[in-house]
């Protein structure tokens, strides 16, 4: 469980995207819409929740830099997976879809979490 302080700062670190108010609605890192109000909701396509990029299961922890937006059937594909890891869900236009893709945790990153956890 994350506290509101840690989840607002998590919100502030997922995409904007112009012309949409970032308060309400941003774009998790596989590019799927997520908004702030449906954070833990996983009854909703724009529900969200806290992903650990450099998973728990690998002695990944709750530090800041580990820690990103994810909308929620992208965090459950994605699972203990790293640094490549599957989706679920994509943007098409204003709304999501379901539509598998690959990913691969950028550089700059996998380098900060390799600092930190190896």
């Amino acid at each position: 469980m994350f506290n509101e302080k840690t989840i607002e700062q998590v919100w502030t670190l997922a995409r904007t995207v112009e012309g949409f108010n970032p308060d309400i609605i941003r774009k998790d890192a596989c590019g799927a819409w997520i908004m702030k109000s449906q954070y833990g909701n996983r009854d909703s396509i724009y529900g969200w929740e806290i992903d650990h990029v450099y998973p728990l299961s690998m002695g990944g922890t709750d530090e800041m830099a580990n820690l990103r937006a994810m909308q929620w059937e992208n965090n459950v594909a994605k699972g203990d997976d790293y640094p490549v890891y599957k989706s679920k869900i994509q943007a098409e236009g204003n709304k999501n879809i379901y539509k598998e893709e690959q990913y691969t945790v950028n550089d700059s990153l996998q380098e900060r979490l390799k600092q930190l956890y190896n």
